[in-house]
């Protein structure tokens, strides 16, 4: 069995805007979400900026008695989740709830609980941590809420694969519902890693910039790029089975068309120069979607402003695209929310999806310097508008994981 598989619901919570409205208004003007630290004290720490949730009111999504029992990474994705549901008009009353699935990525969990009771057993000891200390810190626990928050009883799962985690959360996702293993299937995933421990780990791996100028921190395919940006949020999406949302009317941003994923099997932080990997999981992808080079109008890239991520994944689909490379428009739109780790592919997904639905090519922000091993349309500043009918987004992470999914835009009778 193979079926058609819609996206019908978006919710969205990250560092250029907590809904869907206020995310694509930052994409149009090309807002940096990136600034200094506020949720620690950085003075005895190299890296001084990130891109920071900002005015989230979670107790307009989550009782603070609930929300005590979460770690922020939790918090992120059901806020996004709630959004999300409420987006796509489902009363799961109405529905089969084991028809009805989740599937959340997080490439690290409930870290800042970690830090914080590691902190506090120290102080006290450590039978005394929090009571909540392992469900909240534990990472496939936001999947657990999102269900419990909706009564749903079919499949619930958890990816995490680094830097792709919430790129395979929705292509699993999408292999569920295609294949007649769920009728709908919340997906997405979130991450909430701007913290003392994991801010420290990745400058001591020299994986993060340590620019403290905004402007000049992110900047995806930038020849000056010298490091990601710490981000974090989350990001959900509503899949559905194509008829059972005609069938009830519900609102359809576009199409899930294909998925791939391999690895590199090259080393354990570095992706491999040679991106032949990178290059055959697009393959699949394409193939599987049935979509020519041609086809293809717009890649919302993996981007992450770090000098091997850019020129190899530039490398890898020029091997794809071959001279049709020329006329593709790819951006990164970690220019805009630095790299949000487990949650990236979610928000980019669900950006992908605004900006097709709107026909509205997003920026690599702050892209000033070329880079002659990144050469292709990388729009540079500035977005503007432009028909997407077929769009990629792309996600690499440590391990070597390797993912790409298609989006078909919806045509409007």
């Amino acid at each position: 069995m193979s079926r058609r598989v819609a996206v019908t619901g978006l919710g969205i919570v990250c560092p250029i805007g907590n809904s869907t409205e206020d995310v694509m208004n930052s994409v149009r003007n090309g807002r940096c979400g990136i600034a200094p630290i506020t949720r620690y004290d950085t003075s005895h720490q190299k890296v001084k900026l990130a891109g920071e949730v900002k005015d989230l009111k979670i107790d307009a999504y989550i009782d603070p008695s609930e929300a005590r029992k979460m770690d922020l990474y939790t918090q992120y994705a059901l806020c996004a989740a709630i959004q999300a549901v409420k987006d796509s008009g489902l009363s799961f009353e109405e529905e089969d709830r084991q028809r009805c699935g989740v599937i959340l990525g997080t490439g690290i969990g409930g870290i800042e609980t970690i830090e914080q009771q590691q902190v506090r057993g120290e102080k006290h000891g450590f039978d005394r941590v929090n009571p909540f200390f392992i469900p909240r810190a534990i990472s496939n626990m936001s999947a657990g809420h999102v269900a419990l928050r909706f009564g749903l009883r079919g499949i619930c799962e958890t990816t995490v694969s680094a830097c792709a985690s919430s790129a395979n959360a929705i292509g699993e996702a999408y292999l569920k519902v295609k294949e007649g293993r769920a009728e709908i299937c919340l997906t997405g995933g979130s991450e909430a890693a701007v913290t003392p421990l994991s801010i420290g780990g990745f400058t001591s791996l020299q994986a993060l910039s340590l620019s403290q100028d905004p402007t000049r921190a992110s900047i995806p395919f930038d020849k000056e790029r010298n490091g990601f940006v710490m981000g974090e949020g989350g990001a959900v999406l509503v899949l559905e089975e194509y008829e059972h949302a005609r069938r009830r009317g519900a609102h359809i941003y576009g199409e899930i068309t294909g998925y791939g994923a391999t690895c590199d099997a090259y080393h354990i932080t570095s992706p491999d120069p040679d991106a032949k990997e990178a290059a055959a999981c697009i393959r699949l992808t394409m193939e599987e979607a049935g979509l020519s080079p041609e086809d293809v109008d717009y890649i919302n890239a993996h981007g992450t402003s770090t000098h091997l991520n850019d020129s190899c994944e530039t490398k890898a689909i020029r091997a794809v695209f071959g001279d049709a490379a020329d006329h593709l428009k790819v951006s990164s739109t970690k220019s805009m929310t630095g790299h949000m780790l487990g949650a990236a592919a979610a928000v980019e997904a669900v950006i992908t999806l605004l900006a097709m639905e709107e026909g509205f090519v997003p920026p690599t922000i702050g892209l000033r310097v070329p880079d002659p091993e990144c050469d292709l349309d990388y729009v540079p500043e500035t977005g503007y508008s432009c028909p997407i009918r077929n769009a990629l987004s792309e996600s690499f992470g440590f391990g070597g994981h390797n993912v790409c999914l298609a989006f078909r835009r919806e045509d409007k009778a």
